[in-house]
């Protein structure tokens, strides 16, 4: 009945691994991985020829089976064959020598695996085996000595792990001369013989010299190497306790014998005196036919324990066996035939014989130690624990919900059981920082009060003070933290836990060198973690700017888990702070495929650094590389488009401005027009000089289309080539390239906004398209100068700006562009010129913007700067009005839409104020700086402080000398008491604008409402601002 479910079959096995197989990683790991690779695929084609099939191959292991112990055997032979040529031109210190071992067994199938003894007995028949031979188990040696020509060295009987009974090996000799030998061969021991063996054991019995013989025999493992050891051997004993094998024969027992090996590991960890590997590497080893000798050199330990469970109803069968690896000997090694009630005696032996054989007697404070522990009587309470941490330590979303249930029926059949508590601290930790829960902050909480429970159960448990730390840590209690994870690694020397949350706290305050010595301190302890350890690692060096080391921790990480985004996302960081741009964008790519929705806007608020200079370095780092700031903006329900600025390709920069000018003036163009949606010149013009892909441009501004393209003028003559591009496939929908005459220009613009418009398919009236070509002069040369006068406003040289747009109006004086350009060159003198011609500025604003309206009364600009001007002179109907028009005529015009929100603001109407500015965000999604410095004023006018207070934030990351969000942050502050802030937020006030006054400012307060003109005086005014 045990078997139900599961396919059994006879079957020959073959085991293979490398000789010094960590040496040569040591040496050079990348090139042994490259060779090991290469020898994987020769000695699976022998396989294959040899009708077999590969079963599985870990590190340097390869396990075969095959129908024949005849095809097996063969293939063996020509495997070391084929090796043995390539070592042939390979240097002595690079050759891979393979030992070979062969078993007939049964085994159980499942899937594409196979298990059970015959498994188990090919790899320690492999490990018998000499560099570049083949051993045999006695099974195979019975089925193919008079079918082989072969020889055969007997090697006698071996003890093989969880197998009753010895086990014959022989060593085949391939020879031509060795064919029909067999050296060594077993033969049966004379009457006389026995009688002094026994004779002996009497005599042996009676001095007490038993481990003197267990020494005396032929070693059962081959002796590890200190000289081999990944890491350097501790100066007190250490031990890896390898999981213990399930013997019932049923797989779905596995969490029984896996408990024990738990509960064994967790009870040698509190001995300060041992050095005890933690579980996750021990059970690295699982169901893997490894040699005591490989897990003492990769563990770094001298001892291991290994052992077998065999469960039937309330009967239990354990065997335990201590291994000094080093001298390649057995210890100490018992059975014990006991009742399931006993296991816990059963625990407690196996661990004190191991305690006595490695450090002699226990101490007093360790025996008192042990007997005060809290003990669980309920042994249903125990099989639940031992299910539900089999399910835990998968670390899977589905595992964790089966896992929880049963942690909560062991707490509820033992209340006293301390384990269930911490483990299910832990599993509500992790499915709230993973987000598996539905609420993060409940499972916290949940952990929280776990951990509290588990402590007034026994204040004394590492691992209860460990997950309190752990509660604190995701709280960002950095200190209450350090000093539970401090406590853990006092109670047990070996709290993997503790060294991780120590390594993880020390790191969130800012402490990068001790976290990186915790974390290597853990990584001592548990040579094969799970990814989450490099990430405190990998994490520390990076913000200590030990950039390559950073690389090489995620690589590790990577190796353990290869979409581990964290992993990605710092490669990205690292990458781009040290200059490699194309793998930190190829990283970064590796981040959105693994989450397309990442945005480092969303990861900023999850980072916990107590230092916000760390938050600011790995920010600036991931949008170096590439990675978004914020999610990608929807698709409009009309055709969208960016205008990205034309390059240059003159060689002389005087003349950017042209180019830009062509780019901005089909901007222009097709902004006049409610059916398309067209980006504004400030978002599109990010990307100017930059090497940037179409899609990134796309998914950035929320379009569908980019128009790129460049312009080379010289002597009259200019080229212009244009591209159409859909973002979102990367297929170009249209391509031209112009070589006219300079005089042409306008005819050039013409056809590359015609060829747009038809190429995506929008249909305008005549009237439309006679409005969009409109480019309201036909001299050339004044048309050059509003494009050289719009090149000084972009560089804030508004002067000269206005002297350009004036001799443009002196080329043409029938221009309506140049009238509204140098119309709102006025405006801003009103703010910014000096204080005696600001009168006279408003007048001419208002002059200019009339005159443009009668040359051209669809001109938006014109109703624009009117807008603006009447605000100015309080008359807020017509500020509405002139605002609303100029929006209607340009709807993808964002100035227009900042401007006709602030009329509307002024007069209370708040809502509708909003929305303008949030139309224009969406125009402008780069160049948010204006639109959120209005969105900071009107949610103060709407007295939602809290979220001035947080708008404001934002558009000084943006533009550190935003004074009106340091005016508008005095006020909010001011408002909610805050007086220390509000203080502060005064002072970069006239740090900026050292000559603030409020007499001055209250007068320049465009606002209707008396209350809100008071709110602005009053708020400034608390913040000391005079």
């Amino acid at each position: 009945m045990a078997d139900e479910g599961f396919k059994r079959k006879l079957t020959a096995i073959l085991s293979a691994d490398v000789i010094g197989y960590s040496r040569l990683m040591r040496d050079d790991e990348e090139a042994t991985v490259r060779d090991i690779a290469a020898h994987r695929v020769l000695i699976s084609d022998v396989i294959k020829q040899h009708n077999g099939r590969v079963v599985d191959s870990p590190g340097d292991n390869i396990l075969a089976e095959f129908a024949s112990v005849v095809d097996a055997v063969n293939g063996a032979i020509k495997i070391q064959q084929e090796i043995k040529k390539r070592n042939a031109d390979t240097p002595e210190d690079r050759r891979m020598e393979f030992r070979i071992g062969v078993n007939l067994g049964d085994v159980i199938e499942e899937e594409e695996r196979i298990y059970g003894d015959g498994v188990n007995i090919a790899a320690r028949v492999e490990g018998l085996a000499a560099g570049g031979g083949i051993a045999i188990s006695g099974i195979v040696y019975d089925s193919i000595k008079d079918k082989l020509s072969l020889g055969y060295h007997y090697l006698g009987e071996q003890e093989v792990k969880n197998i009753p009974e010895p086990v014959r090996i022989y060593h085949l000799l391939t020879e031509p001369e060795d064919a029909g030998k067999l050296i060594g061969a077993e033969k049966k021991a004379s009457k006389r013989g026995w009688l002094w063996i026994a004779a002996a054991a009497i005599v042996v019995a009676i001095v007490g010299l038993g481990i003197w013989h267990f020494y005396m025999r032929r070693p059962a493992v081959e002796p590890a190497s200190v000289d081999k050891m990944t890491f350097p051997l501790p100066e007190k004993p250490s031990i890896a306790v390898l999981p213990f094998g399930n013997m019932s024969g049923d797989p779905k027992e596995d969490y029984f014998s896996d408990g024990l090996t738990e509960q064994i590991i967790t009870s040698l960890s509190k001995y300060p005196r041992l050095f005890v590997i933690a579980r996750q590497s021990s059970f690295y080893y699982k169901d893997k036919p490894v040699k005591v000798q490989q897990v003492a050199e990769e563990l770094g330990v001298q001892y291991v324990l290994e052992g077998s469970v065999q469960k039937s109803g309330d009967q239990l069968r354990i065997t335990a066996q201590l291994i000094d690896a080093l001298a390649g000997h057995h210890i100490w090694s018992e059975r014990y035939d006991r009742e399931l009630k006993d296991i816990f005696d059963l625990q407690d032996d196996i661990t004190i014989n191991v305690m006595n054989n490695l450090v002699a007697e226990l101490t007093e404070g360790e025996q008192v130690r042990r007997w005060t522990e809290k003990r669980v009587t309920n042994l249903k309470a125990l099989e639940k624990h031992y299910q539900a941490q089999g399910f835990f330590c998968r670390h899977t979303k589905e595992d964790y919900e089966k896992a929880r249930p049963l942690f909560e029926e062991a707490i509820a059949l033992e209340p006293k059981f301390i384990y269930p508590y911490v483990y299910l601290g832990y599993l509500h930790n992790l499915t709230g920082y993973l987000g598996y829960s539905e609420s993060p902050a409940k499972s916290y909480q949940t952990a929280l009060e776990l951990a509290q429970k588990a402590l007034a159960i026994d204040d004394s448990h590492d691992g209860a003070h460990a997950l309190m730390a752990s509660c604190y840590n995701v709280r960002r209690q950095y200190d209450k933290a350090l000093s539970e994870a401090e406590r853990a690694i006092a109670l047990n020397p070996n709290s993997s836990d503790g060294y991780l949350v120590m390594a993880s706290a020390l790191g969130y305050s800012g402490r990068w060198e001790e976290s990186a010595i915790y974390a290597q301190k853990y990584l001592r302890i548990n040579p094969f973690p799970g990814a989450y350890v490099y990430s405190i690692l990998g994490r520390a060096y990076f913000m200590m700017a030990q950039y390559e080391e950073s690389i090489a921790t995620w690589k590790k990480a990577l190796k353990v888990s290869p979409n581990y985004l964290t992993a990605h996302r710092f490669l990205a960081a690292c990458y781009s702070s040290i200059g490699r741009d194309g793998e930190a964008r190829a990283a970064a790519n590796e981040v959105l495929r693994i989450n397309p929705k990442f945005t480092i806007e969303s990861y900023e608020k999850r980072l916990g650094y107590k230092n916000k200079s760390d938050i600011k370095r790995e920010v600036t780092a991931l949008h170096k590389a590439g990675l978004p700031y914020e999610p990608p903006l929807p698709l409009p329900d009309k055709p969208s488009i960016a205008v990205l600025a034309f390059d240059n390709l003159s060689g002389d920069p005087e003349q950017e401005y042209f180019s830009d000018g062509i780019a901005e003036d089909i901007i222009t163009a097709l902004s006049k027009t409610p059916k398309l949606f067209v980006i504004a010149r400030n978002s599109s013009f990010t990307y100017k000089g930059k090497p940037v892909k179409v899609q990134k441009v796309g998914r950035e501004l929320g379009v569908r289309y980019v128009l790129e393209g460049s312009v080379r003028m010289a002597e009259g003559k200019v080229r212009i080539t244009a591209q159409l591009i859909d973002a979102k496939t990367g297929h170009h929908l249209w391509a031209e390239l112009y070589d006219r005459d300079l005089k042409d220009i306008f005819d050039i613009h013409d056809e590359i906004t015609k060829k747009i418009i038809t190429a995506l398919r929008v249909h305008l009236t005549e009237g439309e398209i006679a409005r969009v070509l409109d480019r309201h002069t036909n001299n050339i040369h004044a048309y050059m100068k509003i494009l050289e006068g719009s090149g000084y406003f972009d560089e804030d040289k508004y002067s000269e700006g206005m002297k350009c747009f004036e001799d443009a109006i002196a080329l043409d004086p029938q221009c309506a562009s140049a009238h509204a350009w140098l119309s709102w060159a006025h405006i801003i003198n009103v703010w910014f010129g000096p204080r005696a011609t600001r009168e006279q500025s408003l007048k001419k604003a208002f002059e200019l913007a009339e005159k443009c309206k009668a040359l051209d009364h669809t001109h938006g600009g014109c109703y624009g700067a009117l807008s603006h001007a009447y605000l100015m002179k309080r008359d807020y109907d017509k500020a509405i009005s002139e605002g609303k028009r100029a929006v209607e005529l340009d709807p993808n015009i964002s100035k227009w839409a900042v401007q006709y929100g602030w009329a509307l603001r002024s007069v209370g109407r708040y809502e509708d104020a909003l929305l303008e500015y949030k139309k224009a965000l969406r125009l402008n999604p780069l160049d948010k700086a204006r639109p959120l410095e209005q969105i900071c004023t009107t949610y103060n006018m709407m007295r939602r402080h809290e979220e001035a207070i947080e708008t404001c934030k934002k558009v000084i990351e943006l533009s550190p000398r935003s004074l009106p969000s340091y005016i508008n942050l005095a006020v909010a502050y001011g408002e909610l008491d805050q007086k220390d802030e509000a203080r502060e937020a005064a002072d970069k006030v006239l740090k900026i604008y050292p000559n603030f006054s409020m007499d001055s400012f209250e007068k320049t307060l465009p606002y209707k409402n008396k209350a809100d003109r008071d709110l602005y005086v009053n708020g400034l005014r608390k913040a000391g601002l005079k």
